[in-house]
């Protein structure tokens, strides 16, 4: 038999341990194709207008795209090797060399990986319209695409590829080189030895599991009000983390398996014997891999969450620090020509004047002088930006609400009452505030802290804060377009009109660039996003394949004793629950507590972004379980 037939017949009679590893080098190749060609695609490039750097972004995740797949591709690669490990030392054994046992293995994967190359480039070609126009579509851009196919793309693609080929050979290559014949054939029968009967020890460990977790969690949340040590805190929160998700898949699951099954004098019965017992045994041996796959399942659903809520509440946000369509400071003339374009244009709009005090003062909490800190004030009427059409809280008379749509982020949110200093000419020379809004009373492009209080406040404070040069008198002209539908031509008229020199800016220029920012995130964190879940889900599948084989003995047992393969797979879905659920609800609950700390990042609501990417991802995972389940239940059926 030639070389070329025995690696032909060896792919067909591991076609059912390829299927699944043939799809995802599939997936991954073309996905990283696709990543090349928005890359490389000259249209797009010219019509972004995000500050982020689009290409540069790009090939950023490209390279974790790469670090990705070949990770992946070794992990499975050795899953593979071992599973042949009898075969590679048979051929040993009757005398072929190890060099020609490591070519007929390199030939093998070198000939699947170049039908997965020229698969995953096809596909890759037909779909890259399809993601170029949802691109275009998440940051709101138009333009005609064609359908093309980018040679530089398929340069980088095939560059990619001849590297994850050199890796596996050498990984290949290694195995073969640095293994007996007796770990060739015992490979397969190889377990993890039986957890000791539990002590004071494993269990103060299994405690300290979910205590590092918890500390995890509430070290996470002092972060946002301790900026000054964020990289420490968040260090520590890591590796609390991680530390504590690694016992409790190395020795809290066990120990409490353990108790259960001594609570029970030894009697599992056929459903416990079939799924609590194979955890205890193995289980310390999935500690590496089930952690890996918590901590990548946490990474993943924050990853996606966070960058689908900022983009899901964009427009909402940006109203938050810009209640205004657009405002000048101070600047009549330019005012008047804006409005009169408006009009000639036909584009219908709300025009109001605001009166404003800007002045220097002093934050300061009340009854104490400990904690000042100097700022400057932007100083608004309540009745005047009622009438100016904005739906706020009136103030009492001799009080002022804060008002600014960073404060969670910029630490300066009222946690306590505080007051306003400043130099008065009568015995009144402080503001007391007591509440904030996370909001803005004026676009954020005007410097000062924005303080609301009454009209009388207002007159008061105008006529006694002292010092000419701490004190400005300010006039706003704001507008608002009443049609959004012409809010893209209003702009235009509105940039066009004002000095490039003072960076004014409106809410639809402000809108656009955000939508462009979060939706180039959210694209490349969709996809890394199934990159993260396809290779944790692959993992455990090829994990439980490896175990279905070694278990085939024990099923063929069981259905030569006369129980049903009904019966049998009662107790293996409830391993596999077990298997794939307890790392997703764990990754859950770590998503939760990161997703809390990103929220100071967004000020409109997350909850409905949160919950979509939470109930995609566990969709897709669950995905992984019905095919393991699946092929159980033909390991099973078989058995006899």
């Amino acid at each position: 038999m030639t070389l070329r037939k025995l690696v032909i017949r060896s792919m067909r009679k591991n076609l059912k341990m390829y299927y699944l590893y043939f799809f995802a080098m599939i997936f991954s190749i073309s996905l990283y194709f696709i990543f090349s060609t928005l890359q490389n695609d000259q249209t797009i490039v010219t019509m972004v207008k995000s500050s982020m750097d689009f290409s540069t972004t790009l090939q950023v995740a490209g390279i974790l795209l790469i670090v990705i797949t070949i990770v992946f591709t070794m992990y499975a690669t050795g899953i593979f090797i071992r599973r042949r490990s009898q075969e590679i030392g048979l051929y040993q054994l009757i005398g072929l060399s190890k060099a020609w046992v490591a070519r007929v293995l390199i030939l093998e994967h070198a000939m699947l990986g170049l039908g997965a190359l020229l698969i995953g480039m096809g596909v890759g070609a037909l779909l890259s319209r399809l993601f170029q126009l949802l691109f275009m579509n998440l940051l709101g851009l138009e333009a005609v695409i064609g359908l093309t196919f980018s040679g530089t793309a398929a340069l980088q693609t095939l560059a990619v590829f001849t590297c994850l080929i050199v890796v596996t050979s050498v990984q290949i290559i290694w195995t073969v080189y640095h293994s007996t014949l007796l770990q060739l054939f015992q490979a397969n029968h190889r377990q993890d030895s039986p957890v000791k009967r539990p002590s004071i020890i494993s269990g103060m460990l299994g405690i300290a599991g979910l205590g590092l977790i918890g500390c995890g969690y509430y070290l996470s949340t002092l972060i946002v009000t301790n900026t000054d040590i964020l990289m420490f805190l968040m260090l520590l929160v890591l590796a609390s983390t991680i530390l504590g998700t690694y016992l409790i898949f190395h020795t809290t699951i066990s120990w409490i398996l353990n108790v259960y099954r001594n609570r029970r004098n030894g009697n599992l019965g056929l459903y416990n014997s079939l799924s609590v017992a194979p955890l205890m045994h193995r289980i310390k041996g999935h500690a590496n891999s089930l952690t890996l796959i918590t901590v990548l399942s946490a990474m993943t659903i924050t990853m996606v969450s966070l960058s689908y809520s900022l983009y899901y509440s964009t427009r909402s946000d940006v109203r938050l620090s810009m209640p205004f369509d657009f405002a000048v400071e101070n600047m009549p003339e330019e005012a008047a020509k804006i409005s009169s374009r408006l009009e000639e244009e036909q584009i219908a709009f709300d025009r109001h004047r605001v009166e404003a005090i800007r002045f220097h003062g002093v934050w300061v909490d009340q009854g104490s002088t400990a904690d000042e800190m100097d700022s400057t004030f932007l100083l608004f009427s309540a009745e005047q930006m009622a009438q100016a059409g904005l739906d706020l809280e009136h103030p009492q008379d001799g009080e002022g609400i804060y008002y600014s749509s960073r404060a969670v982020i910029e630490g300066r949110e009222i946690v306590s009452p505080q007051e306003v200093l400043y130099e008065s000419s009568d015995q009144a020379d402080r503001l007391s505030v007591s509440r904030y809004k996370l909001a803005n009373v004026m676009n954020y492009i005007f410097y000062g802290d924005q303080l609301l209080v009454s009209g009388d406040t207002f007159e008061r404070m105008r006529d006694s804060i002292q010092k000419e040069e701490y004190k400005e008198f300010l006039t706003y002209e704001v507008f608002n377009v009443l049609d959004p539908e012409q809010a893209g031509a209003a702009s235009d008229i509105f940039l066009s009109n004002v000095d490039s020199d003072r960076y004014l800016t409106d809410f639809q220029s402000a809108y656009e660039g955000s939508r462009q920012t979060f939706g180039l995130l959210i694209f490349i964190a969709g996809f890394l996003g199934f990159v993260f879940i396809l290779s944790t889900g692959s993992i455990l599948y090829f994990k439980q394949m490896t175990e279905a084989e070694q278990e085939k003995a024990h099923y063929r047992t069981l259905r030569q004793l006369g129980f049903q393969v009904g019966d049998i797979m009662k107790g293996i879905i409830r391993k596999q629950l077990f298997v794939y659920l307890i790392p997703l609800g764990i990754g859950l609950i770590h998503a939760a507590f990161a997703l809390n700390v990103g929220s100071v990042l967004i000020a409109a609501s997350m909850l409905t972004p949160i919950l979509i990417s939470m109930v995609a991802y566990i969709v897709i995972y669950l995905m992984f379980t019905v095919v393991t389940i699946r092929y159980y239940r033909s390991i099973v059926t078989d058995a006899i």
